[in-house]
C-alpha cells in the first residue's frame, strides 16, 4: 500500500459525475489491495466546511500525494445534475 489510512491526497483526474475536478483534495479511507493490477482506494470528499460531499473508489493512478510545494485553494462546487 503506497498510502495510509486517512491521509489527505490529490485526485489527478476529473470525476465529472460527481462534480471533482483534478486537483480536489480527498482523504483516503478504504484501501483494496490487488492481486493483479492496481491497489484500488476509497476517498471521502469534504467541503471548505468538512461536511461529506462524497465518497468515491478509485485506482491508485487516480491519486497522488500532497506536497510542501502547494498552496491549496477554494472552488465553488458545480451541482450535478
Amino acid at each position: 500500500m503506497r498510502y495510509q489510512l486517512f491521509q489527505e491526497v490529490v485526485l489527478a483526474i476529473d470525476l465529472p459525475e460527481k462534480g471533482l475536478q483534478k486537483g480536489d483534495i480527498a482523504t483516503i479511507v478504504e484501501h483494496y489491495p490487488a492481486a493483479k493490477g492496481e491497489d484500488g482506494y476509497s476517498l471521502e470528499v469534504f467541503n471548505a466546511l468538512g461536511e461529506t460531499l462524497t465518497v468515491v473508489t478509485v485506482a491508485e493512478s487516480a491519486i497522488t500525494a500532497l506536497s510542501a510545494n502547494e498552496v491549496l485553494s477554494a472552488r465553488p462546487l458545480v451541482a450535478i445534475t
